[in-house]
């Protein structure tokens, strides 16, 4: 509940959250629409799916203690039913581990852990059901079968080719990558406590991340501000902003990537994304001019969600 109220008050209004234990994205996304709690408007996935013994499993443990995965399937049946379980518990949007990743212990972050026939039966299945798809995927063979199966964002990218680019050109897929997190994973991830397999795969993956990112923006491929909050302190997501600037993007393209092309890629051109009649009256405010300065992002003075205001700095003037 602090996360969410903190990452309102840093100016995101709506937010997509691809997994979370227990429901818990769900929860909060109740309570907040019921007025119990601040927080942005989320569009939630529960659990991430995954392969048994993929990224989005538990492979640090022996087989000796049993660790049960709400979300692990093998397999296209597999798939198809756990999509109809977690949208039955409240996903709306639909994300899956298509390879190997950092944060994980024991795979290789490129590996492909779904085969096309895997992934097709669950992207067929989500969007028969209505939900976009999010991939996990860094490698350059799971990024191209996932891009082929049709998912409608690719999470990180990192090893993304030509040929990865122009896929995602004729399929339409936006690419969201956390370039910021390099960052913050060198410098603070040996205090937190992360496993020194994930800070050596961060070492090797990060520089080429932002490559890549650099590269397809470049490409024409769409991209959309995804920060992979959560890994970093929530309420900083804006720095992200900073680092879109440094590898390619003017400011004003940064901003669109977090507004109306974010929007586009969630099907929620209706309603948020772009100040206009018929959407949520949702503003924020900052000292200085983000299309000069973008870092200036990171410190927003005032938001309004939904034509309320939920944070101002402003004084008021004595009566």
């Amino acid at each position: 509940m602090a996360n969410a109220k903190r990452t309102l008050e840093a100016g995101f209004t709506t937010v997509r959250n691809v997994g979370s234990a227990n429901f818990d994205d769900v929860a909060l996304k109740q309570g907040i629409e019921h007025g119990y709690i601040p927080g942005p408007r989320i569009v939630p996935a529960t659990y991430a799916i995954g392969a048994t013994g993929g990224h989005c499993d538990v492979t640090s443990l022996p087989p000796s203690i049993r660790t049960p995965m709400t979300a692990i399937a093998n397999g296209p049946d597999e798939m198809r039913a756990m999509v109809r379980k977690l949208r039955k518990y409240g996903a709306e949007v639909i994300k899956f581990c298509g390879t190997g990743g950092v944060l994980s212990k024991t795979d290789s972050a490129g590996a492909q852990q779904y085969d096309l026939t895997e992934m097709k039966a669950l992207v067929d299945e989500a969007h028969m059901l209505g939900l976009k798809v999010a991939v996990h995927a860094h490698g350059t063979s799971g990024i191209k079968d996932a891009i082929r199966a049709g998912v409608d964002t690719i999470e990180h990218a990192s090893l993304a080719d030509e040929e990865a680019f122009a896929l995602a050109k004729q399929h339409g897929t936006y690419f969201s990558m956390d370039i910021y997190d390099d960052d913050y994973i060198l410098a603070e991830g040996e205090k937190n406590g992360m496993f020194k397999e994930s800070l050596e795969k961060e070492r090797m993956l990060g520089r080429q991340q932002r490559e890549t990112f650099r590269a397809a923006h470049k490409a024409g491929v769409k991209m959309i501000f995804g920060t992979d909050g959560g890994v970093y302190p929530n309420g900083d997501n804006a720095k992200q902003f900073v680092t879109m600037v440094t590898w390619g993007m003017t400011p004003i393209q940064a901003i669109r990537a977090a507004s109306v092309t974010a929007a586009e890629a969630l099907g929620r051109s209706s309603d948020v994304g772009a100040i206009a009649v018929g959407r949520y009256g949702d503003l924020i405010a900052v000292t200085g001019d983000p299309l000069t300065d973008v870092s200036v992002l990171q410190s927003v003075s005032f938001v309004m969600k939904g034509g309320e205001v939920v944070k101002s700095s402003a004084q008021r003037p004595p009566r």
